[in-house]
C-alpha cells in the first residue's frame, strides 16, 4: 500500500494510503449514502467522469462478484473510503475490491476522514478533484483548478453502446431502449416485459421511423443533460417522436424529456446519490434509489403539458412527471433499485399498461 493524496480545488488536501491501481486521476468528486451495493456504484456509468466518495465508514466487506455489475467494467474515475474491508466474508463468494480495483486499472484511496469530507462538499457543492500518487500536491491543485468539468464532455457518447442489440421476447410489445449509458438491472426488468431493442443515444430518427415500435425507453447516463451533443440527438429524437409512441424515461431519461418539451434543466450542489431518498407520489411516500446531479426546473414545466407528479419530500426537487395528453412518463430516481428498495418497480408494470392501452 502506497501513500497518495484527495486533493480537491477548493485547497483540501487529504492524506490516505491508496490501493487498486497506482494512478493519478482527475474528476468531479461526490459521495453516494449507501451502507451497501458499492459494486453497484462503481459500475454504475452515471458516475462516468466522477470520483466517488462512500460516507458509509467500511467498504468492501463482502467483496465483489459478477452478479453485482452494472455494467461490464468500473465507471468511476477513482474511488475513496474510509476504511478498506481486507478481511472479505464468503458468503457471496466475493473477491478483494482492492483487486478488482486493480485489475480494472481505478484507483482508490483509504484511510481519510470521509465524514469531513462529505460534510465539505454537502456545504459547498461538489468540487472537481484529483487522487494523486507519487506527484507534487501544489502541482495537482494547479491542475485541478485548471482543468474543464466532466460535465463538459459528451459523457454520455463514452457509456452508451456503439451498436444496436436485440433481445427478443416472444410474444412481448417491441421497446426501443435508447441508452444513455443504461444499468443491467434497467435492461433486465424490460426483458422481463419486452422484447428490447438497445440502441445508441445518437440513433438517426429513421430507425424510429422504420422499425415496427410500440414503445420508447430512455435510459440513465452521466453528464448534463443539456450537453450540445444530447441536444442535438436524442433531445431532438424525443421531440420528434413524441406524439407518435408511449415513452418513459429514468434519471437522466426524466431529463431529457423536460428538455424536448421545452422544461430546463440545472446544476444542483450536491445532488442525490443514495437509497434512502423518500418520494411522494400519489399520497404515498417511497423510498427510492437515486443518482444524479442534476434536476427538472419545476417552474420551467408550465405550458408544457408535462407536470411534476412525483416530488422530493427532502427538498422538492422533480422526481417524476406525466404528460397531461400523451402516453409519457418518467422518474428521477431508479425503480429498478440494485441496490435500494424495490417499493417501485411496479412502474414497469405501468408501462406495459400504458402500451397496451396504446394498442
Amino acid at each position: 500500500m502506497q501513500q497518495c493524496h484527495l486533493i480537491l480545488e477548493n485547497g483540501t488536501i487529504a492524506e490516505g494510503t491508496g490501493f487498486g491501481y497506482e494512478k493519478t486521476v482527475y474528476g468531479e468528486v461526490v459521495f453516494n449514502t449507501s451502507m451497501a451495493g458499492y459494486q453497484e456504484s462503481l459500475t454504475d456509468p452515471s458516475y462516468r467522469g466522477q470520483i466517488l466518495i462512500m460516507s458509509h465508514p467500511v467498504i468492501g466487506n463482502y467483496g465483489v462478484s459478477d452478479r453485482f455489475k452494472e455494467s461490464p467494467r468500473v465507471q468511476v474515475t477513482g474511488y475513496a473510503v474510509r476504511e478498506l474491508c481486507r478481511n472479505v466474508s464468503p458468503m457471496y463468494g466475493g473477491k478483494p475490491l482492492g483487486e478488482y480495483l486493480l485489475k480494472e486499472k481505478v484507483p482508490g484511496i483509504t484511510e481519510l476522514d470521509t465524514r469531513s469530507l462529505v460534510i465539505g462538499i454537502r456545504e459547498k457543492g461538489v468540487l472537481r478533484g484529483a487522487i494523486a500518487f507519487d506527484e507534487d500536491t501544489d502541482e495537482v491543485l494547479a491542475k485541478v483548478r485548471g482543468m474543464e468539468y466532466p460535465s463538459e464532455r459528451n459523457l454520455v457518447a463514452e457509456v452508451s453502446t456503439p451498436e444496436i442489440v436485440r433481445y427478443e421476447n416472444e410474444g412481448k410489445r417491441k421497446v426501443a431502449l435508447i441508452d444513455c449509458g443504461v444499468k443491467a438491472s434497467i435492461v433486465n426488468e424490460l426483458r422481463r416485459r419486452f422484447s428490447v431493442v438497445q440502441v445508441p443515444y445518437d440513433t438517426p430518427l429513421s430507425f424510429f421511423r422504420d422499425e415496427e415500435l410500440d414503445g420508447v425507453f430512455i435510459s440513465n447516463g452521466p453528464g448534463d443533460p443539456a450537453h450540445p451533443g444530447m441536444m442535438s440527438t436524442t433531445v431532438r429524437t424525443i421531440q420528434s417522436i413524441k406524439d407518435d409512441l408511449p415513452i418513459m424515461g429514468i434519471c437522466l431519461g426524466n431529463q431529457l424529456l423536460a428538455l424536448a418539451f421545452g422544461g430546463s434543466t440545472y446544476k444542483m450542489k450536491f445532488g442525490h446519490r443514495g437509497v434512502n431518498q423518500p418520494v411522494r407520489h400519489n399520497g404515498q411516500v417511497f423510498i427510492t434509489s437515486q443518482n444524479h446531479g442534476y434536476a427538472v426546473d419545476m417552474g420551467s414545466l408550465d405550458g408544457t403539458g408535462l407536470i411534476a407528479d412525483h416530488i422530493n419530500v427532502n427538498d422538492g426537487t422533480v422526481d417524476g412527471m406525466k404528460h397531461t395528453e400523451l402516453p409519457i412518463m418518467s422518474v428521477q430516481y431508479h425503480p429498478e433499485a440494485r441496490s435500494g428498495p424495490h417499493d417501485t418497480t411496479y412502474l414497469f408494470d405501468e408501462f406495459v399498461t400504458m402500451l397496451e392501452g396504446c394498442r
